[in-house]
């Protein structure tokens, strides 16, 4: 099996314009990225980037295009060197300790890095004997890797050969083989049917699961909100949020909208019924049109059970609920003033 080794994690504050603290119940970090300065010339592409990636989780990082993502990303994975700050992976300041930092990290880069004249066994055991795997060692991980990405049965297929979600998930059985206990994924469901992309999407929580760390990048906003635990948002350099999706939405709206389908009796107050429920904490408001009763309520304070409660008082049968917060799209679009793509 395809299992991260472990290791000893170092903590670090998050440091970002608009600064959330993660309170999950991983107190550690994997990664530490502090105050990360990179330029090119007279460019600044990475202004003073804080941030941390706790061990086992799936950190997503997004930005539209030069908001500086492939460059942090190629900072953490040393394929790059900065001018200012700090980079520490399991205790290891990357700078001080390349060459070991490289042997923990699995990148999968969004351009596929797959040779097309070697079959899909030749190019993953071409990438893990890299990381100096040999002989029974390497064999058992190649085939370990193409077996997690569904390929096992395709050992002795070339690329060319391939439709583009199964050279994707060769490109992530490259990446993985010499069992990285950090995997950077940069983009890898572009341009993949649903399935292939179902099948990736899987296989990252697997990995998760298995022990593994994880940095996420995508454009397709609807799968970072599906598979990762923490959300970076970075634009023009700079870190603009940092935290659980949650944590996001309260930072642009303290309001959850809740939509209530249910049947009003004949003789029915409406009016005394709205006014309770107005008193309860953290009711902002109460619309009541047909059968359909709206609630405005406090994020912070989530009152929704007391009102569930109020309405089986009431004898008010619940036919739905449906709630309406920001999604990602939204999130992004206000937090930077763009959208995404």
């Amino acid at each position: 099996m395809i299992n991260s080794k472990e290791g000893e994690e170092n903590s670090s504050d998050i440091g970002t314009i608009i600064k959330i603290k993660y309170e999950g119940e991983i107190n550690m970090s994997y990664v530490s990225v502090d105050s990360l300065v990179k330029k090119y010339g007279e460019l600044t592409a990475v202004d003073h980037i804080s941030f941390t990636v706790e061990k086992g989780e799936i950190f997503g990082l997004i930005g539209p295009n030069g908001a500086g993502k492939s460059t942090t990303l190629n900072v953490i994975t040393t394929l790059t060197d900065f001018n200012g700050g700090e980079v520490i992976i399991n205790e290891l300041d990357i700078q001080k300790n390349r060459k070991n930092v490289k042997q923990l990290i699995g990148m999968v880069p969004q351009d596929i890095a797959i040779y097309d004249h070697l079959n899909a066994l030749e190019n993953v055991k071409f990438f893990a004997s890299l990381y100096g795997l040999r002989g029974s060692n390497l064999m058992q991980n190649v085939q370990e890797a193409l077996e997690f990405v569904g390929l096992s049965d395709k050992m002795k297929m070339k690329p060319k050969q391939m439709s583009g979600g199964m050279r994707r998930r060769l490109n992530i059985a490259c990446g993985i083989a010499h069992n990285p206990q950090l995997i950077v994924l940069d983009e890898p469901t572009v341009g993949v049917d649903a399935q292939s992309r179902e099948h990736i999407l899987n296989s990252i929580r697997l990995l998760r699961d298995r022990g593994a760390t994880v940095i996420y990048t995508s454009h397709y906003m609807q799968e970072v909100e599906e598979i990762c635990d923490r959300i970076a948002i970075i634009d023009k350099g700079q870190m603009i949020a940092c935290g659980t999706e949650p944590e996001l939405v309260s930072m642009v709206t303290d309001v959850l909208t809740v939509y209530i389908e249910t049947k009003i009796p004949l003789g029915f107050d409406r009016d005394v019924f709205s006014r309770k429920v107005k008193l309860m904490p953290g009711v902002k408001g109460v619309s009541i049109e047909g059968y359909n009763i709206r609630v405005d309520i406090s994020v912070e304070q989530n009152s929704i059970e007391r009102i569930i409660q109020e309405f089986i008082a009431q004898e008010l049968p619940i036919n739905s609920i449906k709630s309406e917060v920001p999604n990602l799209d939204t999130l992004f679009l206000t937090l930077t003033g763009r959208e995404l793509r």
